[in-house]
C-alpha cells in the first residue's frame, strides 16, 4: 500500500527545475511567480546560485529561507575558493557572502537521486564543468558557427555515465534543451535563470548565447506515461539586474543580460 501511494504521488507531481541563477534574485522571483501560477509541487536548483556582479547574499538568503533540495555547481566550488585563485565573478560574490552562507553552499551535494528514477547534476555525472546535451567544436566563426552544438544522442548516452534514470535534469551550459534517447530516457536543460549568454575558451572558444533575455526554467511532470518536460521563458525587469551589473563593472553580464546574446567580453570591462 506505501509503495502504491509512493509511486501515485509521483505520479501527480510537477517539478519546477531550475538552475544556474548566479545572483539574479529578480529573474529568480519572476520564475517563482510563474512556478506558483503553474502549481508545481516541487522545486529542485542544479546550482551556480550565487556568483556574479548581481546579488549574491540576497539571493544566498533567500534559497536558504526556502528550503529547495538543491545541487553545488561549480561556481559554489570556486566561490569557495582561495580568493587568488578566484576569477572576477566569484570574487564579487565571495566578498559578500557571510559564513552562514559560505557553511550552506559548502554543505551541498554535487548530485542527487531526487527520485528513485530522477537523478540530478550540474553539469554532468561526472563533472560539474561538463557539457551534457552540448558539444564544443573548433569552428568559432565558420559560416557564423558559436563553436557549440547540440550533442548527438551518441554523445549524451557516453555521458549518462552509467546512470539509468528515466529522467536526467542538468545545468551548467545555460541552453534549454530537451533530448528524449529512447521511449523510457529523457534528459532536461532548463536553461539559465539568470545569464542568458557568455563565452568561454575551453576546450575551444565558443559562445553560448539564449537569444532572449528572459529568465529560463523547466516544469518536469511524471504522468502514467513518463516524464515530460516543457522548457519556460519568463519575463523580468532584466534593464534592473542590466543595471546592476553595470554598477558592479560588469559591462559584459549587462549586456548578456539584457539581450541574450554576448556583446562586451569580460576582457573588455575587467582586463581578464
Amino acid at each position: 500500500m506505501a509503495a502504491r501511494a509512493f509511486v501515485t504521488a509521483l505520479t501527480a507531481m510537477l517539478l519546477a527545475a531550475i538552475t544556474d541563477i548566479h545572483g539574479n534574485l529578480p529573474a529568480l522571483e519572476a520564475i517563482i511567480d510563474d512556478f506558483t501560477r503553474a502549481g508545481a509541487d516541487l522545486v529542485v536548483d542544479l546550482g551556480d546560485i550565487v556568483s556574479g556582479p548581481l546579488w549574491p547574499a540576497e539571493t544566498a538568503d533567500r534559497l536558504i529561507a526556502l528550503g529547495w533540495p538543491t545541487l553545488a555547481g561549480n561556481h559554489e566550488r570556486q566561490v569557495l575558493m582561495p580568493r587568488e585563485r578566484q576569477g572576477a565573478s566569484d570574487r564579487h560574490a565571495a566578498l559578500r557572502l557571510t559564513e552562514r552562507h559560505r557553511a550552506w553552499l559548502g554543505g551541498l551535494p554535487k548530485t542527487s537521486w531526487l527520485f528513485p528514477d530522477l537523478y540530478c547534476c550540474h553539469g554532468t555525472p561526472d563533472s560539474d564543468v561538463g557539457y551534457f546535451l552540448e558539444t564544443v567544436h573548433d569552428d568559432f566563426g565558420r559560416d557564423g558557427s558559436l563553436g557549440v552544438h547540440a550533442a548527438t544522442h551518441d554523445e549524451v548516452r557516453a555521458r549518462r555515465s552509467g546512470i539509468d534514470a528515466a529522467l536526467i535534469l542538468c545545468g551548467h551550459t545555460h541552453q534549454p534543451r530537451v533530448v528524449q534517447l529512447d521511449a523510457r530516457h529523457l534528459v532536461v536543460n532548463p536553461g539559465s535563470a539568470g545569464l542568458q549568454a557568455y563565452d568561454d575558451d575551453h576546450p575551444h572558444h565558443h559562445r553560448v548565447e539564449a537569444g532572449s533575455p528572459h529568465a529560463r526554467y523547466a516544469l518536469v511532470e511524471r504522468t502514467q506515461h513518463g516524464w515530460r518536460a516543457t522548457l519556460r521563458a519568463v519575463a523580468y525587469d532584466w534593464h534592473a539586474a542590466a543595471r546592476q551589473a553595470e554598477a558592479n563593472g560588469r559591462g559584459d553580464w549587462a549586456d548578456a543580460i539584457s539581450t541574450g546574446r554576448v556583446g562586451r567580453l569580460e576582457r573588455d570591462v575587467v582586463g581578464a
